[in-house]
């Protein structure tokens, strides 16, 4: 890995630890209260209530894991924290997708939701695991970078 990918990499991943620590931290003090959605951003735990305090404190824990991973984020070991703290976010906003998904099928009134009703169930507001999701899949990179030396 040469020094501009180093330091990419430090960069990138420290400010999505800060953005991951933002979510955690939001999702943490919603699950104290009732929840809240702001634009596209759900953080009310309207599918399952009693996760949203478990997906705070992943989404805490990921974004110490990033952070404690830029510094000399070359060695193995760092690649290694920061691919722990992606796994995370991958399996949370794997759950969230899934659960949109198998709650998408079931109509109100018949077995099987319409075509428009289903289509509509895909619609923002999102969760922050899914924001997160696209922006973690950079360790990939690493991982095949790492892999090669």
């Amino acid at each position: 890995m040469n020094e501009n990918e180093k330091k990419f990499g430090q960069i990138y991943f420290a400010v999505l630890g800060a953005v991951a620590l933002a979510f955690g931290a939001a999702e943490l003090i919603a699950s104290a209260g009732e929840g809240f959605t702001w634009g596209i951003l759900d953080s009310s735990g309207a599918s399952d209530p009693m996760f949203l305090p478990w997906k705070a404190i992943i989404l805490l824990s990921a974004s110490l894991f990033y952070l404690s991973s830029v510094k000399n984020f070359a060695e193995v070991h760092q690649i290694a924290k920061a691919v722990m703290a992606s796994i995370m976010i991958w399996i949370v906003a794997g759950m969230a997708i899934w659960a949109r998904i198998a709650s998408s099928i079931p109509g109100e009134e018949t077995w099987f939701n319409s075509l428009e009703g289903f289509l509509a169930s895909y619609a923002p507001p999102y969760c922050p695991e899914v924001f997160l999701l696209p922006f973690s899949l950079v360790i990939v990179y690493y991982i095949l970078k790492e892999g090669e030396t």
